[in-house]
């Protein structure tokens, strides 16, 4: 049981820094598109639904991380590692980003192809790259971060942000 207890805790604690990050992210991102979208009467999500979706982003950037492709640079200058996971984690931010609107408008139109058409005709495409530009600097800040703490460690990572850990 002490084995299971100790893999949990390891699990917890490795999808806990994403997790938060994206909470407190995606919060940013929905702030932001109900300042933006004030007075057309979309509905945007809930709370728990952001934090469905910190979850499933924190999990998705600790599989992808076991992915040889994705720490391709590691004995290069941080600002390699850096540029191509935002890269990846923003391609696939915009792909989720434009799946969330495809459902939203293939609901209104009857389906996936007619909601396409209507994303496509009705989407107001600066707001939807604003978000996409907000959302590149919060995973260009979280990969410069996370690149930062595997480089100098963890334990070295929270004590220059926090001090030293009192025992």
């Amino acid at each position: 049981m002490s084995k299971l207890s100790a893999g949990i805790k390891e699990e917890f604690l490795a999808i806990l820094p994403p997790t938060l990050f994206f909470f407190i992210a995606l919060h940013i991102v929905a702030l932001i598109r109900t300042l933006m979208l004030k007075g057309t009467g979309i509905a945007l999500g809930t709370t728990l639904s952001v934090a469905v979706a910190a979850l499933i982003l924190g999990k998705a950037v600790l599989l992808a991380d076991l992915l040889p492709i994705i720490n391709r640079y590691p004995d290069r200058p941080l600002i390699y590692n850096i540029t191509w996971k935002t890269v990846i984690y923003l391609v696939v931010a915009g792909l989720i980003h434009y799946l969330e609107r495809l459902i939203d408008f293939a609901r209104q139109a009857g389906g996936i192809i007619a909601g396409n058409e209507k994303l496509l005709a009705e989407q107001v495409w600066p707001h939807f790259l604003a978000v996409q530009l907000l959302l590149l600097v919060l995973i260009l800040m979280y990969c410069t971060i996370r690149e930062l703490a595997r480089v100098i460690g963890p334990e070295r990572m929270h004590r220059i942000f926090f001090g030293p850990r009192s025992q």
